[in-house]
């Protein structure tokens, strides 16, 4: 695996609403946040550009909205924040896709001359996924670093109910199988990244 000296870590929406089990239900993959402040230390060791992703939801309820303190990121995340020597960038979004938050994190990318992204965080099924799949769709060469990413127990049509587990091995065989991204390890990531 080849990661680019500009490679672009981004970290999607690592916030402390997603602590609220109450609210979101089981999740997966316990390790995931160690595996992402590792990619985050191998980016800001290398000075290599890491763009934050917060999800601003509009939703009176969500742990995720504005002003509720769920809405900041998780603590070992905040705490990394500004320490890197390369670029370093904040998204803010309302939608599932940080290239549709603010500011344009396409345009961004252009001006930094990155063409690889390797994409981190939470939830795999919703928002990592769905920056992943339109990264590919742009151009991107994307990689998801599966194991630094996590979601929850969901309910869809029919009563139908998955397990986290298995919703982040559906994206992960979607994105992987459909030609979106390649899906990786953070090891196998950080290796190369060194």
């Amino acid at each position: 695996m080849d990661i680019a000296e500009n490679a672009a870590l981004v970290v999607v929406d690592v916030q402390k609403g997603f602590e609220e089990l109450d609210f979101w239900g089981s999740r997966n993959n316990p390790e995931a946040d160690d595996n992402i402040a590792a990619l985050i230390d191998v980016w800001q060791s290398t000075g290599r550009p890491v763009v934050y992703v917060r999800h601003d939801s509009r939703k009176p309820g969500s742990p995720l909205r504005t002003g509720y303190e769920g809405n900041g990121f998780k603590e070992y995340v905040e705490q990394r924040r500004g320490k890197g020597s390369g670029a370093e960038l904040l998204v803010t979004k309302t939608v599932n896709s940080a290239f549709l938050g603010t500011p344009d994190l396409g345009a961004w990318l252009r001006a930094e001359g990155v063409s690889q992204i390797v994409v981190a965080g939470i939830q795999t099924n919703m928002c990592v996924e769905t920056t992943a799949r339109m990264g590919g769709n742009l151009g991107y060469e994307v990689l998801v670093a599966y194991d630094a990413t996590y979601t929850f127990d969901l309910e869809g049509p029919f009563g139908w109910r998955q397990r986290a587990d298995e919703l982040a091995r559906a994206s992960a065989v979607s994105l992987h199988g459909g030609g979106f991204a390649q899906v990786v390890t953070t090891a196998d990531v950080v290796a190369a990244a060194k």
